[in-house]
């Protein structure tokens, strides 16, 4: 299948609640990509073609980025009534993925992912682009050693609160935070607030509010306090 007459998807390479990322070649410049194919489910037609107009916008929004720590945004296209959205390829892996195989990462290295995504962060509010999907899953730790963000805007649903118009929750509730489960627009410090919960995740080995159900989990980020942390005195190697 040929996505914009010039993309070639090859293979899915990874999938969540907002579609499909696919491995692509793009026939025109001759180079791999990674296309992220949206999709939003469980609305009607008319409030689809918002968000996606919406996606698109934001996507945009992100490709005008020029930060290290941010994926690039090569091409966004709207085809078959939902966008694509056409990003560098990252050889790299998940911290997700890393630390449900390692466990629990050295204080140092989870500092130092942090750094990285908090730069990511700055310069994305200081152009005027909110992330909103903050979580582990879309943090990349590249072979050649490199941090980098992806997702940008690509969760956004109407007034931010992360709600489908049969309310179900879109996305991770323990990464959300109580803002947005409140229906509260997101802000540049609902950024913040997940990025805290995903490097909770990183030296924890679990999110701060992560409870056994999804209703359990919402109630929690709402109400409780965060587990306190488990690691004091653990060397900062």
């Amino acid at each position: 299948m040929r996505v914009g007459n010039r993309y070639r998807l090859l293979e899915p390479i990874g999938e969540g609640g907002m579609g499909i990322v696919w491995r692509a070649h793009d026939d025109l410049l001759d180079r791999t990509v990674a296309i992220k194919e949206v999709r939003y489910t469980g609305i009607g037609e008319e409030k689809r073609a918002q968000l996606n107009q919406r996606t698109i916008r934001e996507a945009r929004a992100a490709g005008r980025l020029d930060h290290p720590n941010v994926v690039v945004v090569h091409d966004v296209i709207e085809e078959d009534g939902r966008p694509w959205i056409v990003m560098q390829l990252v050889r790299s892996r998940s911290l997700a993925a890393v630390v449900r195989e390692r466990g629990p990462m050295p204080v140092g290295e989870a500092a130092r992912v942090g750094g990285a995504v908090l730069a990511a962060l700055r310069a994305a509010h200081a152009a005027g682009v909110l992330h909103r999907d903050v979580k582990p899953e879309n943090v990349l730790l590249a072979e050649d050693g490199r941090v980098v963000l992806t997702d940008f805007g690509i969760a956004a649903m109407e007034a931010e609160a992360g709600l489908t118009a049969t309310g179900n929750l879109v996305g991770t509730p323990a990464y959300m935070p109580p803002e947005r489960l409140n229906g509260l627009p997101a802000t540049p410090a609902s950024d913040l607030w997940s990025l805290g919960a995903t490097l909770h995740t990183a030296v924890e080995g679990r999110a701060p509010y992560e409870r056994d159900s999804w209703a359990a989990t919402v109630a929690a980020v709402l109400r409780d306090p965060p587990e306190p942390p488990g690691w004091p005195g653990r060397s900062p190697r």
